[in-house]
Formats: structure tokens, sequence, C-alpha cells
């Protein structure tokens, strides 16, 4: 019987018991039992059984028995599994097996139906059913006891357990006569069950312990539940009987219907005697109580009135009657049927109690206070409370007024429903027409009937009603100081929701059609208050337009009358309430000329009508000077009517201009009628216009009859659109705008237009007011299509005049577009004052009718210009904006007078850019010529912009164009042909015929078209950019062609090619190029399309191409002193082939190659095709021989690439496509033969032809780094016999050389010969001799130190720049001598050197890769005769690479631009400084050591080592040079001069061995170390600058690489070196620890991830993964090479890798260090983090690696032994000496190490307490103060304990003898007390305590 989740105290669907006495009956009969279902309710049964049941029950199963017992438990759970069980046995039994269970089951069903747990009860009444239902009849005698608590279960407060009862009981009695037959027989019983339920106490409801709120809330649902029971019983028992309703279907009565009658009747008398008629139960806590208790006297009153009498009726009338104190909604239903009833069965029941107090007072709070929220219930029974109430018990009218306003009071106009308030309004109109009605019932006379209903009338429709919604409805719509009167002051604060207002002016206006019907009379007083409000509102002061907001009010109430007129056709609105207001009011509002009354007088015609309205003006108005014959009730005559109106309405509506202007038009117009409707619109244009015309002065119309005029005609059309709409609105009379032309009306519109200025102020709002088109729906215009052309016609002329008088080349060349209309312009044009005028005139014409403009389809020529002219106005104001600071004072001005202009237009343009489309085609069409021919004229002629400025104007002009004027695709191409086609100055290299090239420019004049072309694809790039590769150049595939237009011949688009090769001729324009834009939009082309959608069209770009480089070849110069061709790799060299279209094609082919656009089978077929131009008959094609090589240098690797591939998937090399391969290595063949023909290079003479047929032969052997840059390999496998035709080559130039060429020859000769000596060694050294090796190194050796000699000379020239300029502060003046000392003059020395540096390169990877198998051979390359000269080359290299890094390093010492300088200069021969790093990385240490010392004899301002950092931390670095120089600096010999200063290198300089040997620790404080400068700067200050910057900048970079340096040289020292402990010392003392912040930058928004990931088993984010193997990495090889060497080119991964990396060595070297920086973090999440990734990917590895070396660590003593416990992370510690030990325990955390390590001492022999802790608490700070391994920290401790046992006296501050941080002994002795403290321990002690005495004995120190 619980209540769960929110279970009320009665259930929404329990219905009172009257209804539910319904719901029981037979259908027709109102006491039928129809299952007693629907509710529900709970009992107490009798616990006892007979003994006869006690009988059966032994006879009762024991598995049901066993069931059965379980249910007396008091866990639900149990009872519901019994239950179930139960009901699955009862389903296996049968009937017979089941009758001796019933008595049992009688006996648990009454408690069961107790239960505070509905499923409990539900799950009771499922097994009833099944019970029931298989013992059929057998039930018989078990019935009465059943019965009671079955019935009394129909009304369960849970549905679900009240559904699942009705089942039970229609399932023992399926027939609705058998039901009632059950209750019948069973009366008494029931009776007797429920007389025993109300005398239940919470107290003796329960025999187990209960808690005391569930026994409260059971005992309210026991009580609830019975009186339902009992007061639904009556209605069924008794109500069958008396009213004998739905017997009709029955056979005959009921057996023993007349005894159950009897016997419920005494019970009901004798229960309703006991318990003092229920009343107690009326003043209950719980609502469910008292609403039952309601409905159990409703049931008594109506089946039982005869236990009313006069001993008790005062006593229940006074609680029924005064129950409007009960203020819970839910119990108000039973508490009306209570009271209606009472009051109507004893209407006695009033006199006997003092009505005021027991019952009105009470009322009219319940009334007054809404009810409490029963408005749905009570607002309803109101009018029948009213109807219920004896006369006698109301007296006078003060009754029926507190009844109305308490009623008004309770209404809450804000915050009720809409529901609520449709109650409430319909409750206040039922009972005040029941007030006006039933005014007889309670007076006497006459008189008094009609002083009533006047007064309800006067106090409560106008007072209480009218005053409100008046004043309600003006604050509702206007926000004015001035409250209306009266009551309003009151309310002038309250805003009420619009449906409050419409539903009260709603019930007002349904009261006064009541009331009319009633006594039409009374309507006289309600009439006289509404003219009272209406003259008030009249008489205001009118100040603003505003103020017409104040006749609000009575416009709704109008409008609600309006709609009450139309529904019930009632004449009393016009003849009681409206006419005499109007009547009255109309001198007023003629005299005062108010709005107010002017709005009024309208909406009262537009309801009633206009006749009907000035019958009623003229009837009783005697104002009027003519007054008409009339009748009262019919309308004023037509003759009549029309003369009114034109004598009095239309001067009187026409006249002024003011703030009335615009009502007193609308009342003209609502005065139209359709009888005479041409009449009356011909007398106001006649009117009108003679107005207008009257004042004509100066050659202007005046301008306020011009604005009256204007608005009528902007009403008027809103006119025609409302006599659209209807039935019969095509018949109507001025539903057409034909109807409405006037000749008067065009004449004055055409002469508006072509006034000339100055203009009136109205004339644009008149002449757009005539046109129309304002908005898209508005196209109705007065006067004709031919008046409408001329005006735009003039609106044309004018907005060109203002085009022709602009200063921008391009809007000025517009004339061309406008001679039509040029030719027509007057002398009034050339004025600039009236241009401005007359274009703004013109604009605003077009803005005010622009739909009206529009509609001109027909003329598509004209609406096209005026559209066109628009743009280019606003095409100026855009050019003047980007102009403005180029402009002198006198220019500024002049344009700043036609900035308005041009920024009006540019507005309008803005508003109405998305209407263009909505244009027909050919006007489209037509504009788009004219803004095509504007945007070219602009990137060719205008003068006035720069070119970045002119193209980003045009860029978005054409964009806004495609947009505005382009409906699809085909318009959209069409638009971009027309932009593309072909001009005088376009295109430049290409005609789009695809035949026809153009050469260069050659005249001045071509030098500027020239300039203009590179604007125009500047304008195409950013196009593309915006719009698309695949729209403006590949022309969009387009699959249905447009619809055929008359000048269309050909609806296909082609792409445009042509434009692609044009734009890559281009090559470099401003803002772009095709390298960078170009170049990468075609690829993204490509990649989206199948081949065959753009197959054709690259084949037609690289046909273009080639055709014009075969023509322009001549043209094309050799690349003779380039270095080795390396087209095929990188895009920077296509950028050195200057003829375009070579430099087009090339760059075309690599990009298509490189990404896999065009594949193997593409470049072969390429490749045969230039192969066969290459000869026309016998003769060579000279052009085409000089535009192969950079060719072929694209397609050879593509060759190349495919072989690798092959030879890739296999042992064998097997050649994929032999005839492919033989026929290239054929071709390549037959050019080395040619070759060969040719004499020695060094008899080279120009025009040979020589140097093509080598750059020929040369491109055809690519090369690639192998290992990144390290080593070089030529990427062609070269057959036997090529090789062979290669040395003959080789040594016909060596034979014939008798003097070195390197010396002596030409560099066009050394640099043909440097190439082909690449190509031997690359794939010729096996066949290489000892000669052929001499030469080769003799030449190689040469030309490095020839460079070698010129980048020394220009350190040096730096040097003395430098150092000569070092006092001055001429910054500009150094920096110019630096360019030209950096600047190499001869180019072809460097390209020699790089290729030499390339021979040396695969001279280096034959030796390193060379197979093993070729050591026997006799093959001179393994002599160790070359040695010392690669030993000599690398020597030079290695000057080289320290010359730049010196050069530098000395610009760097004067000033950050001198040293940029020097980096920048070396980005010019990139490659040449990558081969160089290449040969540093890979030199030797003792060869770097030679370089070193060669570079400190050298003498200049800075060294070797300053030279590496200035490299490493160069302001433009090559990545190649820093991983060099960083290589150096972190190996040795440098390492060491690369981290400490030279006076810290040599106090540091000791023999490591012997410090092993001596174990000496004591290291002197005094001895400080320093490092580098270029070090400490980034150590100490760095971090703090870099906290702040991208995380991908140049100076995080540096900072990590000097981290990496310095850690680098940590981890190499020996861990208990001298130096070691100084520079760890070093680093806790001096660097700034922000480094770690730093770090943790490149990983927080990953780490956020690392928890979620791990949760769902996820793979990490590949930042954090490459940061966290990085970590591991360097944690278990202690280096960061590694890291270093994959950092470049920069990436965020990278970075993250190396910042892991550096992290995970700081945490093996520096343990404490980053502990102290992670205990001071305050940010918890970050700090957890950092934990998190600590622990998972850096701990267990660093733990690992710590336990191994205190496992392998050897401590050489009998007294220290050391045990390890991988698993636990514990070390054991044993240390013993004589009699005494210890051992001590170090447990290693799981975030070690962030977190410190713990040690506990597990026991100890022979060791005080003190002296106990004191060693704990030494090797506690020794393990957490270590940086490094913690063995390291063990094996001092031990020493320390040594120390102390050979009686080395402690220092007193730590209580050690060796210190915890620095290990340095006691040496500071006090002269006093002697004893001896750690340096650093007394420095602390100091500086804390502010004194400088001992610590001990106080005395000076």
């Amino acid at each position: 019987m619980g209540r769960q989740k929110g279970e009320g105290a009665r259930s929404k669907s329990r219905a009172s018991s009257s209804s539910l006495a319904a719901s029981l009956l037979p259908s027709g009969s109102a006491a039928a039992a129809v299952g007693f279902g629907g509710y529900v309710g709970s009992s107490r049964l009798d616990s006892s059984i007979s003994g006869e049941d006690s009988s059966q029950f032994l006879d009762i199963d024991s598995e049901v028995a066993q069931h059965l017992k379980r249910l007396a438990r008091k866990d639900p759970t149990t009872k519901l599994k019994a239950l179930a069980s139960l009901s699955a046995l009862l389903k296996q039994r049968s009937g017979k097996e089941i009758v001796p269970i019933i008595p049992q089951w009688a006996f648990e069903y009454k408690k069961l139906l107790l239960d505070y747990n509905r499923e409990v009860r539900r799950a009771t009444h499922e097994t009833t059913t099944i019970l029931v239902t298989s013992v059929g009849r057998d039930l018989a005698p078990h019935l009465k006891s059943l019965m009671g608590p079955w019935w009394f279960s129909q009304f369960d407060p849970s549905s679900e357990v009240s559904q699942a009862a009705k089942r039970s009981l229609q399932a023992a009695f399926p027939a609705q006569e058998k039901r009632l037959d059950a209750l019948i027989l069973c009366t008494a019983e029931i009776f007797m069950y429920l007389e025993e339920n109300l005398k239940l106490t919470p107290q003796n409801l329960s025999d187990k312990t209960v808690a005391l709120d569930e026994l409260q809330e059971m005992h309210q649902q026991v009580i609830s539940s019975s009186l339902l029971a009992l007061a639904t019983l009556l209605d069924v028992l008794v109500s069958v009987q008396i009213e004998r309703p739905g017997f009709e279907n029955i056979s005959a009565e009921p057996k023993h219907a007349s005894k159950a009658r009897a016997t419920a009747i005494s019970f009901a008398e004798k229960l309703f005697s006991t318990h003092k008629y229920f009343l107690d139960f009326l003043k209950s806590e719980s609502p469910a109580i008292r609403s039952a208790t309601y409905s159990v006297l409703r049931s008594f009153i109506k089946n039982i009135p005869q236990a009313f009498d006069e001993g008790n009726m005062k006593t229940l009338a006074a609680a029924v009657l005064g129950a409007f104190q009960e203020k819970d909604p839910a119990c108000h239903s039973s508490m009306w049927d209570a009271i209606l009833l009472f009051s109507k069965r004893f209407p006695d029941s009033w006199t006997t109690i003092n009505v005021q107090k027991s019952v009105f007072n009470r009322f009219w709070s319940f009334i007054r206070n809404g009810c409490f929220g029963s408005q749905q219930v009570s607002y309803p029974a109101l009018v029948l409370f009213l109807d219920a109430i004896p006369s006698k018990a109301l007296s006078g009218d003060n009754i029926f007024l507190d009844f109305f306003h308490n009623l008004w009071a309770g209404r809450n106009p804000v915050h009720s429903s809409n529901v609520d308030r449709l109650a409430f309004f319909r409750a206040f109109r039922e009972c005040f027409l029941w007030g006006l009605h039933n005014a007889s019932r309670f007076c006497d006379s006459v008189d008094s009937i009609s002083h009533i209903r006047i007064t309800l009338i006067n106090n409560i429709l106008v007072k209480l009603l009218w005053q409100d919604y008046t004043s309600s409805v003006s604050l509702k719509d206007q926000d004015s100081d001035q409250p209306l009167r009266g009551k309003a002051m009151e309310t002038q604060n309250i805003k009420y929701p619009i449906s409050y207002l419409q539903e009260l002016g709603k019930c007002i206006v349904e009261i006064l059609s009541g009331v009319y019907s009633l006594e039409q009379d009374l309507l006289y007083f309600f009439c006289m208050a509404f003219q009272a409000t209406c003259q008030g509102l009249l008489q205001e002061k009118v100040v603003t337009e505003q103020t017409t907001l104040n006749m609000e009010p009575i416009i709704k109430f109008l409008s609600l009358v309006d709609r009450h007129v139309n529904q019930k056709g009632e004449a009393w609105p016009l003849l009681h309430l409206v006419g005499p207001m109007l009547s009255t009011s109309f001198p007023l509002i003629r005299s005062l000329d108010s709005p107010n009354g002017v709005r009024l007088l309208s909406i009262s015609v537009s309801i009633f009508g206009a006749r009907k309205v000035l019958q009623e003006l003229f009837s009783n108005n005697d104002a009027v000077s003519r007054d008409p014959p009339h009748d009262k009730e019919s309308e004023l005559k037509l003759e009549y009517f029309l003369q009114v109106y034109k004598e009095t309405f239309v001067p009187w509506c026409l006249h002024g201009y003011n703030c009335g202007t615009s009502a007193r038009l609308d009342l003209l117009l609502a005065l139209l009628d359709d009888e005479c409707f041409p009449e009356q619109w011909h007398a106001i244009i006649t009117y009108a216009i003679d107005l207008v015309s009257s004042k004509v002065g100066l050659g202007s119309v005046d301008s306020n009859h011009l604005a009256v005029l204007a608005m009528l005609l902007e009403k008027a059309r809103n006119e025609v659109r409302r006599r659209k709409v209807g039935e019969d609105s095509f018949r109507r009379l001025g539903s057409l705008p034909d109807q409405w032309h006037h000749e008067l009306l065009e004449t004055a519109a055409v002469s508006a237009a072509f006034s000339l200025p100055p203009f009136g102020t109205s004339d644009v709002q008149f002449v757009c007011s005539v046109l129309g088109g304002a908005t898209e729906g508005n196209l109705d215009s007065f006067v004709s299509r031919k008046s409408v052309i001329l005006i735009f016609k003039e609106v044309s002329r004018k907005l060109v005049s203002f085009i022709l008088d602009s200063s921008f080349n391009s809007v000025k060349l517009a004339s061309d577009l406008f001679t039509y209309v040029e030719e027509g312009l007057g002398l009034e044009s050339k004025n600039p004052a009236n241009v401005v005028e007359m274009a703004r005139f013109a604009l605003e014409i077009l803005e005010g009718s622009f739909f009206c403009l529009r509609a001109l389809d027909e003329e598509s020529d004209l609406v096209s210009r005026i559209s066109a002219a628009v743009f280019i106005i606003d095409w100026e104001y855009r050019m003047t904006l980007a102009v403005d600071d180029a402009l002198d004072d006198e220019s500024r001005k002049r344009i700043k007078v036609r900035l308005d202009i041009c920024e009006l237009a540019h507005g309008y343009q803005s508003k109405i850019r998305n209407l263009w489309k909505s244009f027909s085609r050919d006007v489209r069409k037509g504009i788009r010529s004219i803004l095509i021919c504007i945007i070219r004229s602009a990137i060719f002629k205008e003068d006035k912009l720069e070119t970045n400025k002119i193209v980003s104007l045009c860029c978005p002009m054409m964009i806004e164009v495609l947009e505005c004027l382009c409906q699809d695709q085909y318009e959209e191409q069409n638009l971009l042909d027309h932009l593309l086609s072909k001009g005088d100055m376009w295109p430049w290299w290409i005609i789009p015929d695809f035949n026809s090239l153009k050469g260069p420019a050659i005249s001045d004049t071509e030098r500027v078209y020239a300039s203009a072309c590179y604007k125009f694809v500047s304008l195409i790039d950013n196009l593309i950019s915006k719009l698309g590769f695949d729209k403006v150049i590949a022309g969009d595939e387009m699959d249905t062609p447009p619809l055929p237009t008359k000048d269309t011949t050909n609806n296909e688009v082609t792409s445009r090619a042509w434009l692609a090769a044009e734009i890559l001729c281009t090559w470099k324009w401003p803002g772009g190029s095709a390298a960078t834009s170009f170049l990468p939009l075609l690829i993204s082309f490509a990649k989206r399309r199948n081949y065959s959608s753009y197959g054709g069209f690259l084949d037609s770009i690289f046909n273009t191409l080639l055709d014009g480089a075969l023509v322009r070849g001549e043209n094309c110069a050799q690349r003779s002193l380039h270095a080795w061709p390396t087209l095929g790799e990188d895009m920077e060299d296509i950028e050195d082939i200057k003829e375009p279209f070579l430099r087009a094609l090339v760059s075309f082919l690599f990009t298509l190659l490189k990404e896999n656009i065009w594949g193997i089978e593409k470049a072969m077929i390429l490749f045969q095709l230039l192969v066969n131009k290459l000869f026309i008959g016998e003769a060579v094609n000279t052009n085409c021989l000089r535009i192969l090589p950079p060719i072929l240098c694209v397609l050879v690797p593509t060759f190349c690439q495919r072989s690798i591939r092959s030879s890739g998937c296999s042992n064998v090399d097997v050649k994929p496509d032999p005839l492919d391969e033989k026929q290239i290595q054929d071709t390549i063949k037959g050019w080395l033969q040619r070759i060969l023909i040719f004499p020695p290079l060094v008899t080279w003479q120009t025009g040979q032809e020589m140097e093509e047929w080598f750059h020929l032969v040369f491109s055809c052997y690519p090369l690639r780094a192998v290992g990144g840059a390290e080593v070089m390999k030529l990427d062609r496998n070269i057959g036997h016999d090529e090789r062979i035709l290669l040395l003959d080559l080789f040594r016909k130039q060596r034979h014939d050389n008798s003097r070195s060429i390197a010396a002596n020859q030409s560099p066009v000769v050394q640099m043909l010969l440097s190439k082909l000596m690449v190509i031997l060694v690359g794939c010729c050294w096996r066949e290489f001799d000892e000669e052929d090796w001499e030469f080769l190194f003799s030449h190689l050796r040469c030309w490095i130190e020839s460079a070698v000699v010129m980048m020394e000379e220009v350190a040096e020239n730096v040097n003395d720049a430098v150092t000569e300029q070092s006092s001055s502060d001429n910054l500009d003046l150094i920096c110019k001598k630096l360019e030209q000392i950096v600047l190499v003059s001869d180019l072809s020395l460097i390209n020699i050197t790089k290729n030499s540096l390339i021979s040396f390169s695969l001279f280096c990877g034959i030796l390193e890769f060379q197979p093993t198998e070729d050591t026997d051979n006799l093959n001179p390359l393994r002599t160790e005769r070359w040695d010392p000269i690669k030993k000599q080359i690398l020597e030079s290299i290695l000057r080289l690479f320290f010359s730049t890094g010196i050069a530098e390093a000395i610009a760097g010492s004067y000033s950050y631009e001198a040293a940029a300088i020097i980096s920048a200069s070396r980005f010019c021969h990139q490659s040449f400084w990558e081969l160089v790093a290449s040969s540093v990385i890979k030199s030797p240490a003792h060869t770097r050591d030679e370089a070193v010392k060669s570079v400190k004899l050298w003498g200049l301002s800075k060294g070797p080592v300053c030279s590496l950092y200035a490299i490493l931390f160069s302001s433009r670095p090559i990545p190649s040079l820093q991983l060099a120089a960083y290589a150096v600096l972190s190996t040795e010999p440098v390492s060491k001069l690369a981290v400490f200063g030279e006076g810290s290198v040599r106090c540091l300089d000791v023999d490591p061995s012997a410090y092993q040997e001596s174990g000496h620790l004591d290291i002197s404080p005094e001895e400080d170390i320093h490092l580098t400068e270029e070090l400490s700067y980034m150590i100490e200050k760095l971090p703090y600058d870099v906290l702040d910057i991208d995380l991908a900048a140049e100076q995080r970079v540096h900072l990590f690489l000097a981290w990496s340096l310095l850690l680098s040289h940590l981890s190499s020292l020996p861990s208990s070196s001298a130096p070691r402990e100084r520079l760890v010392q070093y680093i806790q003392n001096s660097a700034n620890p922000s480094i770690l912040d730093c770090l943790f930058q490149h990983l927080p928004s990953d780490l956020c991830l690392m928890h979620v990931l791990k949760k769902k088993d996820g793979e990490p984010p590949k930042v954090l993964s490459e940061a966290a193997t990085a970590a591991t990495h360097s944690i278990t090889t202690g280096s960061l090479l590694f890291s270093v060497e994959s950092l470049w080119p920069i990436e965020p991964v990278k970075m993250a890798a190396l910042t892991g990396a550096i992290y995970g060595l700081m945490l093996r070297l520096l343990p404490a260090y980053v502990r102290g920086w992670f205990s001071d973090l305050r940010d918890r999440s970050t700090s957890s983090m950092i934990e998190s990734f600590t622990r998972a990917w850096c701990s267990p590895p660093l733990v690992a690696n710590e336990l191994s070396l205190i496992k392998t660590a050897n401590f050489a003593d009998e007294n220290f032994s050391v045990s390890v416990s991988k698993s636990a992370n514990e070390v054991v510690a044993t240390y013993t000496k004589d009699e005494t030990g210890m051992d001590l325990i170090i447990r290693l955390p799981a975030s070690y190490p962030l977190r410190p390590v713990d040690v506990d001492c597990v026991r100890s022999l022979g060791i005080s307490e003190v002296k106990q802790r004191k060693w704990l608490m030494s090797m506690m700070l020794f393990v957490r103060n270590q940086n490094g391994a913690l063995a390291e920290a063990i094996r001092i401790w031990k020493r320390n304990f040594d120390k102390e046992f050979e009686g080395v006296e402690e220092c007193p501050i730590c209580y050690s003898v060796i210190h915890t941080a620095n290990h340095s002994l006691p040496r500071l002795a006090c002269k006093t007390c002697k004893h001896k403290f750690h340096a650093a321990c007394l420095y602390k002690w100091f500086s804390t305590s502010h004194k400088s005495s001992c610590p001990l004995c106080q005395s000076p120190f």
C-alpha cells in the first residue's frame, strides 16, 4: 500500500464515489455493477480463520503451504517471489486441488491488501484471478469472507492495483448481473468490513514493526478507500431501488435487492450516527480523506436524506455550506457536488446558520483567491451555486456587488493559463447575465429590479470591466507617462497578456449583446460611458503621432464588435453605441484634427460602411452646412453622399501635411464606395493635383502637397491589394491598378522625373509612389507602361551623366557602352554639382521602385544599362576607398563630393544583391556584358591603383557578378569565357586557339601590356582560389546544355587548357606563382577526378607547352655553370630555367609525375615522343636538343623508381619491362657514341653543339640520397656496354689532358668534366685503375681547396670589416659591406665544388657499402694509398664548414642583422652546404681534431666552438648544417670545449681513472665552473622568454638543442667524476627549471586524452606516442642523438619527440632536479597529467635501469651488501661493523623519480635509536638529493658511514660527514670551538639566520 515514485494520496484517475457508481452499473443504469472496476482501495482484514478452515489447511499441498507461509514475511521481494511461485503452481493444479487452499488464501489475502508495497498488492490480485478462474463455482462457500476486502480493493489509490482487482472480480463473475447479485448477497459483510476499517487507527493497523510514516500513510489510504467504497456502495444498492434505472435490459429485479437496500440503509444510518456525520474526517490533514468524506456526504444527501434531521441540520449546514475554506484543489470537485446537492435538497438549511459569517465570507475568500487553483472545476459551478441559493438568503444588491468584486479580484490576469482564463470569463459572463435575468427573485418592485440592473451595469460592467479594459489595452500598447483616468492609476504598472485583453473585450461585447436582448434601454448607461471615454481621449493634447495609441483601447474594442456583428448580424453596435458617439464627436474631430478621432472614424467606416456611418453623422449633427434628406433607418442617398464626400471630406483630408495626414488619408480611402468609385477617385486626384500645381514656384512643385499625394498613392496601393481579396474581387471597382490611372497623375509623374536640380524634398517619394515596386509584392503602378519607360530612361540618363564625370579610367571608359544616352545629355549635366544631385535623385528613385524596373522584361537594354550603372557606381566606391591614401588634396576633395553617391549605390547594391537573379536571362546577360568590360578595363587600363589593390578589388567584384547574375553553371562559364576572351593586351603567351604562340615583349608598349597580363593572371589566380580550379580552368563538366538562346551557337563549355598553359608560362605574378598556388590546385583537381575525365585536358596543356618550348628553343640558355642537374628533386631548381615555355613544361611534368598523376607508361610515351622530335630527318633539331636535358631530368627518375621498386621485390635483378628498358638504354648509348666522336674537352670550342650533347647525356643519370643526405647514389641501372662507353669517354679526357684542367681550363670545361666524374664514380668505379683514381682525386682536391680558399677569404674579410667597424654605430654601412663580402662572384667554382662533393660522397659510400667479397680482389680502391688524400679532402671540407660558421659568429658579435646576412647567403647555395654538412657528419674524430686545431691557429676573433654555435643557433638555419654542428659539438674532442669555458676546462682536466682509484669526493665549492657564453645564456635565461612563443619557433628549437648538448655531455662523464659533480651542482643552482614547463607545452592536449584512451584500450595520439617512445629510448640508451637527427624539418610530432627524449634523459641524469620542479607545481591538473605520463612511460624503464645498476654495482666491502627485488621495486642495504649493523629498505615509487624514494629501517643491532634515526635520515637525504644513479647515492652513503667509523667528524649542521648534495667534506673550521662545517651548510646557515656567528659557540666566524 506504499507510495512509490511520487505516488500521490489519490491517483489522478480516481474519481468521486458517484462517478464510480455510475461506472459500476450496466449500460443505461446508474446502479449496475460493471465489475466495480477502475478504482481500488485497501482494507484491514480479519486474521482469524474458522476451525473448518483449519482442518482444510491440513490438506494443503506442502509446496503450496510453503509458499503461503512465505507470504507472511516482511520483505516485499520475498512476497513477490512467493506470489509468482504460487501463481505458477495454481496454473498447474486442478480446481478440486485448489479449493482447500481458499480459506488459507483468504486469510493471507486480507493481510496482503494492507501491504505498503503496491507491487505486492497488484501481484496479490493477479494470483487471485488465477485462483478464482480455476475454482469456478466452488468459490461460493467462501464468497462472504472475501467480498468485503474484495470490494474495498476496488478503490486502491494505485491504478495498477485497482485494475488488477477489477480483473479478478470480472474473472469470478463475468456477467454484470452476477456481479451485482454477489454484491447484494454480501451487503452485510461488506458494511461490517468497512465499519471495522473506519474504526482503525495508525497504531492498531499492523501487527508488525512498521515505520510510523508508513503507518500513517497506510491509515490515510485505508480510510479514504473505505469512505469511497461506502459512498459507491450506497449509490449502487440504494439508487437501484429508488431510481430503478438500467433495469430495462434485465429480465427481473435482482433477488434479495429489497433486503439488501434495507440492510444498506440500516448500516448507513448507524455509521452516520456512530461517526458523527463523518465531520471529523473533514478535519483530516489528508486531502484524500477530505475528498472521500465529501463524496460520502453527497451519497447520504442523495440516497438517505432522512438521516438529515432537525437535530443535526445546523451542524451539517455549517459544515457543508461553509466548506469553501477547503484549499486543496483535489477536494473541490466532490466538495461542489456536496454543496450543490445539499443546497438543492435542503434549501431551508440556509436559515439555520449565520449565512454571512459561515458561508459568504468564506465564499468571498474562496473566489478572491482564484478558487485556490481549481478554476476548471469551480468556475462552472458558480452560476449553479447562485441559482441554488434561496432568495431569502440574499438581501439587496450588495451581495451581487461583493460577489463580482471578489470574483474579479481572483482572476490573476498575468499568470493564469489560457484555459483558466477562458473558464473565468465564461463564468463571469454567465453570472452577470444571470444576475440581470434573476433580479426579480430578490426584489419586489419594478424600480428595485431596475436599480439592481443599473447598479450592476454601472459598477461592474463600466467601472470594473470597461475601465480595466481601456487602461490595460492602452498600457499594453504604449509607454506613456500619462495613464488613463480613474482606476487606471492603480494598474498603470501592470502588463496584461494579449490573450487576456482579447477575452476581456469579448466578454464585454457578449455581455452587451445579452443586455440588449434583455432590455435595450440598459445599453444607454454603457453607451454613455463609452462616449465619455472617447470624448476624453479626443480632447487630449496632440503632441506627436505616437499619442494616437491612446485610441487603441477603443479601436481594439471596435474590432471585437465587428467580429460580433459579422457572427450575429445585430444592429445595436451602430445604432446605440458607435453611431451616437461619432455624431457627438465629429465636430470635435474636425476642429482638433485629431489623428485619434480620424482613425476612430476610419475604423467605424470599415466596420459599418461609409454610407451608414455618414447617415449617422448627419442625422444627429447640426453642424453640417447642408443637411440632406435622410431616413434614420436607411443609408445616405448616393447623390448626397457623393456631394458630402467631395465638399467636406476631400478638402479636409487633403489639407496640410502634419501628423494627422496619414489618418485623414486612411479615412478618405475608407469612404470610397463601389457605386461611385470613379467619381470619388477623380475628385481626389483633381483636387490633389490642383493643390500641387497652385504652389508651383521656381520650377519645382510644392513638397508638402507632393508628399501628401505620394502618401495617398501608397495607401491607395494597399487599398488595391485589399480589394483584390474576396470571391467577387474581379468584379469590384478599384481591384485593378488600371482603374486608378489618371491622366493628370501621369503628367505630374513624368514631369517630376524629368525635373532638374534643385529637387524638392518629396519629388523622389512621389515618383516612387507612382511607379510602385518598393517591395516584391508591390508591383501596382498608377501610370501606364509608356510613362514608366519614360521615367526609367530619364533615370538612366542621370546615372550615365554621373559615370561620365568619373576620374577613374575604368569607370570613364564605360561611356562607350552608353553612347546613345550621351547624345541626349544637356548642358546641365556638365555642371558637377548638378551631376551629383541628378545621380542621387536617380538612385533614390531606383531604390524605391526596383521591382517595377524588374517587371520591364521586354525593355532588356534599358533595364540592363540601369542595373549595370548601379554596379559601376558601386565599383567607383570601392576604388575610391582603395585609392584614398595616394591622392592629393584637390583630387581627394573632388572625389569626396562623389563619394556620398557612390556609397549610396554601394549600400543599395548590398541590399538587393540577392535579387539580381530574378531578372530575365536577356537582362542579366546585358548586365554581365557591361560589367566584364569594366573589370577588364580596370585590370588593363586603370593607373591609379597598385597591382595588389586593383586585383583585390576586381576579384570580389567578379565573384559578386557570378553570384548575383548567373543562375546556373552555363551562365557562369559563359561569363568566364567573356572575361578571358582575347583582346589587345591578353593573353600574352598563348592565343586560345591552341595553335598560336606569342613572342616575348620587346617594345616599351609591349612591356606595359606584359605588366597588365601579370595583373590579369593574378586576378585569375585569386578567382581560382575562391571559385575552385574546376570552375575556372577545367570548365566544370556539364551534362545537360542550357536552353538555347538566339545568339548562342555552341552551348558546350570546353576546358581552358590554354589558360593553364598561359598561367604556367607567366610563372610568377603579384601575390602568387605557378609553383606555390596553381600547380597544387591542378594536382588536387586531378586527384579528385577519373583520368578519363581530365586526361585530354592535361595532354592539351602538355602539347601546348611543348610546342611553345620547341618554337622558343633557341632562347633556352644552357645551364653550363650549374651543378649536377637535380630537377627531379626540387621545384626550386626549375626556377633557374629562364625560358617561360620550357620552365612551364618542366614544372608541369615534374608535378604530375611526382604526384603519380602520370605513371611509368605515360612517361615512356612522352620519352619516345621527345626522342622522335630530336631529329628532323638526318638533321638535329637544335631547339629540341636544348630543351631535352631539363625534361629528361624529370622523366628519367621516373623510370629509375620503377626499376628500384621492382628490384626490391626479388633478390634477382629482373627488369620488369625489358623492351622499354632496352629502348632507353639504346637511345642513351647512341647519344654516348655521338659524344665520343667529339674531340676532348680540352680542345672544346663554341659552336660545336658538344655542350648540349653532354648536358643531354648527363640528364640521363639522376642522383638520389640514400639514408637521408648522407650518401649519394646514381639512380639508374646501367648495362655493361653503357659503362664501357662512359669509361672510354672519361679516359679520353684523361689521356688527352697533359695538364691540369682545374687550373688552366675554362669554367665550362671544368664543369662538364666534374659532372662526368660524378657519373663515372657512381657507375664505373669497379673498372677504375690507379691512374683513373689519381686523375679523379687530384681534380677533386684541387676544386675543393679552391672553394676553401674562397670561403676562408670571406671569413677573413668579415673579420676585418667587423673589427674596423666595431666602434661604429652605422649598422647600414657594415651590413652593406658584409653583403658585398659574402656575394660569391664566381658561381662556377661553387657548382664545380658541389659536383666534387657529390663525387666524394659517392666515393665514401662505395667504401662503406662495398660488398665483403671484394676485399680479396686486386681493386686499386682497396689500397691504403688513397687514405691520406681522403683525409686531406675531409679536412678541407671541415675548413669550409668552420669558415662559414666563423664568419657568422664574427658578424653576430657585432649585431643580429649582420649575422643574418651571413646565414642568408648560404641559402643561395643550400645544396652545396648540405653536401658539406653530410661529409662533416661522417668525418672521423681525429680529422675533426686536426680541423679544430687549424682553426685555432688561424687567429681570427672567434674560435671553432663559437663557429659551431653560430651555425647551430643561426637565425636562418639550414637543418643539415645544424645537425652537423650538433654532431661535432656533442662528441669528443669538441664536446668538453663546447660545454665549459676555457678556465673550467683546465680545472676539470682530471684523469678519470685516477679519480676512480682514489675515491676522493672532496670538491672545493670555491672553484665554480662556468659554461660557454652561448650555452649559459640558453640554460639560465632563455626559458622564460620561450614560454610565450610559438611551439615551432627557432628560439624554442635552439633552447632544446642547448639542453640536448648539456645532457649529452653530462651523460658522457663518469658517474663519480669531479666534472660531473660540478656540472650537476651548476644545473641545480643556476639552470632555469622553466625548461620543464617548456617541454610539457608540447604535450598537454594529448595528455588529457591519455586517461580516456587507457580506459578504452585505444591507441594513443601520435604526438603522445612519439614523445613516450622517445622518452623511453633516451632513458634506456642515455643518448639524445637519435631524436636530434630526426628533428628536421620541424614538425609538432618531431618537436614532441625531442621534448620527450630530453625529459626522459633528465629523469635519468637529474632526478632530484626534476623532482624539485615537480613539487613546486601548483596546478593539480597539470601535475596529475605529468605524473600519469611519467608513471606510464618513463618510470618503468627508469626503475628497471636503477635496479640493474644497483644489482651490478661493485661496492667492494665485506661490511656492506645490497639485494634487489625487481618485483617489489625494493633495495635492501645491509651495513655491519663490528657488533653493530642495520638493514635499510629503499622503496621506489610507481612514479619515480617525481615522488621521493621511501627509506625504512627494518632491523638494527647495537645502534642507539638516535643514531639509527640519524643514519636513516642521512640515507633518505642521499637518495633523494642524488642527481644521478641511485647506486651512486648508496655508495656515497656507505662511504659516509665509513668516514664516521674512521673518526671523521660530521658536520654539526647536517649531521653528515659527506654533504648530501655536493658530496664535499667538512673543511671550514670555527677558530673558537674548532668544529668543521660544510661550506654549503654554513652558507645556508648564514643566509637563513641573518648572522655570521658559529652555529655552536656563537662566536664570530
